[in-house]
C-alpha cells in the first residue's frame, strides 16, 4: 500500500542546506527512516547540471547521487534540508526515480519510455515540483497510465526563462492511453502551464549518439 502525503514531518536531522550530505546526517536520516512509514518502493534524489554538447560520460560525471529514500519521513528529510528547486543553478536539476535507476535515456529501464515534459512559469516551479513529487512517492498515478506501464521518475530542471517539470514513463507506446496530464491539472488546479507535451527518449537526437 502506497504511503499517505500529507503535510511534511519535522525532521530531527541538522543537515546543511546543500544537496551533499555528510556521513553523519545520513547516518541520522537512517535512524529516522528506521521507524518511517515505508514507500511502496524506494526513490533516490540526483543532482545534475547540463552542459550543452557534453558526451554521455561527462554528464553522467556530473550526475550526483542525494539519498536514496525508502520512508515518507526519509522522504521529508531530504526535501526539507536540500536548497528548493528556485535556489539552484540555471541549468541544474533535479531528479526523483524510482528504486536507484539513474535519470539517463538510455539506462535499460527507462530505454523505452519518455516524458512528459511541463514548461512552469518561475512563481509556480516550486509548488509543482512539490506536487509532482508528493504524488510520485504517493503512487498518485498508478491509475492513471496503462497496464504494464509505470511512472518512474520525476524532474525539475531550472532555466533561464519559463522552468521544466517531467514526470517519467517506462513505456511511450503506451503513453497516449495515459491521463497524466488530467491527473497533473486536477492536482495543479490553479496553475497555468505555458506547454505540455510528450516526448519518447528515442527521438532525442543525442538518443546514443554520445553527445547531448
Amino acid at each position: 500500500m502506497a504511503a499517505t502525503m500529507t503535510d511534511p514531518v519535522d525532521s530531527s536531522c541538522d543537515f546543511s542546506k546543500s544537496p551533499v550530505f555528510s556521513s553523519a546526517a545520513i547516518n541520522k536520516m537512517e535512524n529516522q527512516e528506521s521507524d518511517g512509514v515505508p514507500l511502496q518502493t524506494p526513490w533516490t534524489f540526483w543532482l545534475d547540471r547540463c552542459v550543452h554538447g557534453s558526451s554521455a560520460d561527462e554528464f553522467q560525471a556530473n550526475l550526483k547521487k542525494i539519498y536514496t529514500v525508502r520512508t515518507a519521513q526519509g522522504f521529508w528529510a531530504v526535501f526539507n534540508n536540500i536548497p528548493a528547486a528556485n535556489e539552484i543553478n540555471v541549468r541544474a536539476s533535479y531528479h526523483l526515480m524510482r528504486e536507484v535507476h539513474k535519470p539517463l535515456w538510455e539506462e535499460p529501464y527507462n530505454r523505452y519510455g519518455g516524458t512528459w515534459r511541463i514548461k512552469c512559469q518561475k512563481r509556480d516551479t516550486t509548488k509543482v515540483w512539490r506536487e509532482m513529487l508528493v504524488a510520485a512517492i504517493g503512487e498518485q498515478f498508478s491509475d492513471a497510465i496503462a497496464d504494464g506501464d509505470e511512472i518512474c521518475g520525476v524532474t525539475v530542471s531550472i532555466r533561464e526563462r519559463e522552468d521544466l517539470v517531467q514526470i517519467w514513463n517506462i513505456n511511450a507506446d503506451l503513453s497516449d492511453k495515459a491521463t497524466v496530464i488530467p491527473r497533473v491539472h486536477r492536482l495543479l488546479p490553479d496553475v497555468d502551464f505555458p506547454a505540455i507535451f510528450y516526448k519518447r527518449h528515442d527521438t532525442h537526437q543525442a538518443f546514443e549518439k554520445g553527445r547531448r
